[in-house]
């Protein structure tokens, strides 16, 4: 049972190691790195699935369920605040898909 912990807890590390990596790429505003940002998103992703581990609130905001790009506003991403309906809209500039993030 404790090698089960032990697992997730290598792959929830990973998960976040992956993420800042591809953080990082997606800064360089290449394409080359863009790519491979949307790659390791795909393997976050994937280890995610395999060790059965919940991606955190806070990686998962912030990547395009579409494109597996992450979503740095300014950069690719465009945020405005839908307040008739209290949820944040994240848009995606390369595929322009949508995400809405409820706020109380």
């Amino acid at each position: 049972m404790q090698e089960r912990a032990v697992v997730r807890q290598i792959a929830k590390e990973r998960i976040e190691i992956l993420y800042n990596h591809a953080k990082e790429l997606t800064m360089q505003n290449t394409e080359e790195s863009r790519k491979l940002a949307q790659k390791y998103v795909k393997r976050l992703r994937s280890i995610g699935m395999h060790y059965r581990v919940k991606i955190p609130k806070e990686i998962k905001n912030s990547i395009c369920k579409k494109c597996n790009s992450v979503l740095l506003p300014g950069l690719n991403a465009h945020v405005r605040i839908a307040s008739s309906h209290s949820y944040i809209v994240i848009k995606c500039d390369s595929c322009g898909t949508e995400k809405h993030i409820f706020y109380r």
